[in-house]
Parts: C-alpha cells; structure tokens; sequence
C-alpha cells in the first residue's frame, strides 16, 4: 500500500456560494456542481487546471456518509492549515490586497520558497506556496 497523492480537501460550509466564489476569484478554480445525488444547492466541486476536484465545499446541510458535527467559522481543530503549490505569485497578492484579506507572507530562502497565508470565508487557513516565484 502507498499513498499516490492528496486526493481533495472537503469544507463544510454555511456559505456555499461565497466559498466558492472566493476560490474561483482568489486561485482560479473552477466550480463545478459536485455529482448526484448532491446538488447544486448543497455540494460545489472546485477544480483545478487539470481538472482535479481538489476541494468539495458543502453546505452544513449537505448530506455525509461520515457525519460528524462541524461549526463553520470555527477553528479546524487538528487541522492547522491547507497547503496549495501555486503559480502566480504577483498575481495572487494583488487579488488579496483587492479582496481586503489578511495575509502574512514568510520566505525561506534555502528552498527558493515563499509562503503566503491567508483565510478563506470559512476561516480555513490557506498556506499558499510559491517555489522561485
């Protein structure tokens, strides 16, 4: 057994359109209605260049296989934070500044990285990662 890859983060919300919004605004992603029986109401699919759902925002009343209770806007718990390697780095600091957002930037210089930080409407850490950008 080995793991290949993260498959999606999924962020439960009482914003579905916002969440999304944000994320097709802020990192180009593509929203997408997530497969029946969810719907457009309660389940978006966002999406990236390849096409990947890599995260699944449902509304709190979403149905879940795995229910367990969730508080939008609330700390995530264990989860610190979710780490995207992007592209675009003056790009996505300028949509930041334009959508009023917090953002914290950190650079290590050993690995050619910079980090930027910032929160989704939900209050879900975004730890965005530019490598030589």
């Amino acid at each position: 057994m080995q793991v290949d890859r993260l498959d999606h983060v999924n962020i439960i919300t009482d914003r579905l359109d916002d969440t999304a919004q944000f994320y097709a605004t802020l990192l180009g992603l593509e929203r997408r209605d997530a497969p029946p029986p969810l719907t457009p109401q309660n389940a978006q699919w966002m999406h990236d260049a390849k096409g990947q759902a890599i995260l699944h925002i449902n509304a709190t009343d979403c149905p879940r296989t795995f229910d367990r209770p969730v508080e939008p806007g609330a700390m995530t718990g264990a989860i610190h934070h979710i780490a995207l390697t992007c592209s675009g780095r003056a790009e996505v600091m300028e949509l930041i500044a334009a959508m009023g957002l917090t953002v914290q930037t950190n650079a290590i210089a050993a690995i050619g990285l910079t980090q930027v930080f910032t929160t989704d409407p939900n209050n879900v850490l975004l730890e965005l990662n530019f490598f030589g950008d």
